[in-house]
C-alpha cells in the first residue's frame, strides 16, 4: 500500500462509540455533499480519494493577497479594490485572524448535538461600519473571458464554502454580514509577452450567503458516519463510477 494510503489510515477516523469531539473540516463536509460514499470511505474506513496535484501558483496568489491586505489592515486604511467597488468595509483587525487562516486549524465550533468539531480556514475578513464581519475568499484562474459572476455549476462549492465560514463565525458569536466577497484574480495571456511576469485582472464579486442549510448538512453527515454499511454513491461521482467500472470489468474477466 502506498505511503499516501498508509498516512490516511493512520489518521484519526470516526468511531460511532467515541466520546471525544470528532474534527470535521469544511472540505470534508463538502466531500459529503459531493458524494456520501466517498465521504464514508474517507472518514470511517480511511480510504481517501487519490490526491490531486498542488496548485502552487494559486497558493502564491493567495499569499500575496494576504500580505497586501494585511498591509492595509496594519495601516487601518481601505484597499484600492474596496474603494473602486464602493464597499462599506475595511480589512478587519482581529487577534485570532492568523489562527483562523491556518490550514488544519482555522475557526472552530463544537456542534453539541453531534459532538462534531467543525473547522474552516478563511482567507480574509473585512468589517463594515456596522461592526459586521465580512467573509472574503480569494480565487485565481486564467480564462479568456472576464469573470464577473459565479454562474458555473462548480461554483456552487465556492458559495457553500463561504456560507460555512459565515456559519462558523455566527456560531462563535460574531455579527456577520450576509454579503461576502470573492476576490477573483484572472491571469491574462492574450496579446502580451511573458517578460517574467504574470499579470491579473482582479474583480470583486459580491455574494449573498444563506447559512440555513449548514446544520442540516452536519446532521446528515453525522448520520452517514454512524451507519455500518456503505451509503449510496452520488450519481455524478466520477471516483465511484471509476471504482465500479473496474469491479465490473474484473468480474467479467473471471
Amino acid at each position: 500500500m502506498s505511503k499516501y494510503y498508509n498516512a490516511i489510515r493512520s489518521r484519526n477516523l470516526y468511531k460511532p462509540d467515541g466520546d471525544k469531539p470528532f474534527k470535521l473540516s469544511r472540505s470534508k463536509l463538502e466531500l459529503f455533499i459531493e458524494c456520501p460514499r466517498c465521504f464514508y470511505r474517507d472518514r470511517r474506513l480511511g480510504i481517501g480519494r487519490p490526491p490531486g496535484f498542488p496548485f502552487n501558483l494559486n497558493s502564491a496568489v493567495d499569499a500575496l493577497l494576504k500580505q497586501e491586505f494585511d498591509k492595509h489592515r496594519e495601516e487601518g486604511i481601505k484597499h484600492a479594490l474596496i474603494i473602486a467597488n464602493n464597499v462599506d468595509a475595511i480589512p478587519a483587525k482581529h487577534p485570532d485572524l492568523n489562527k483562523w487562516r491556518e490550514n488544519f486549524k482555522g475557526i472552530e465550533y463544537l456542534h453539541a448535538p453531534t459532538n462534531l468539531l467543525l473547522t474552516g480556514a478563511i482567507d480574509d475578513l473585512w468589517q463594515n461600519s456596522r461592526g459586521e464581519y465580512i467573509v472574503v475568499d480569494y480565487k485565481s484562474t486564467s480564462k479568456n473571458e472576464p469573470i464577473t459572476e459565479l454562474n458555473a455549476g462548480w461554483h456552487q462549492s465556492y458559495k457553500r464554502q463561504m456560507e460555512i465560514y459565515q456559519w462558523l463565525l455566527k456560531q462563535n458569536g460574531y455579527p456577520v454580514s450576509a454579503t461576502g466577497y470573492f476576490v477573483y484574480c484572472n491571469g491574462q495571456k492574450e496579446d502580451r509577452l511573458f517578460n517574467n511576469k504574470l499579470e491579473f485582472d482582479v474583480t470583486l464579486i459580491p455574494y449573498q450567503g444563506n447559512t440555513l442549510w449548514v446544520e442540516d448538512a452536519i446532521f446528515a453527515a453525522f448520520h452517514c458516519l454512524n451507519k455500518n454499511i456503505l451509503p449510496a454513491p452520488s450519481r455524478n461521482c466520477d471516483y465511484c463510477a471509476y471504482v465500479n467500472a473496474i469491479r465490473v470489468t474484473e468480474e467479467e474477466l473471471i
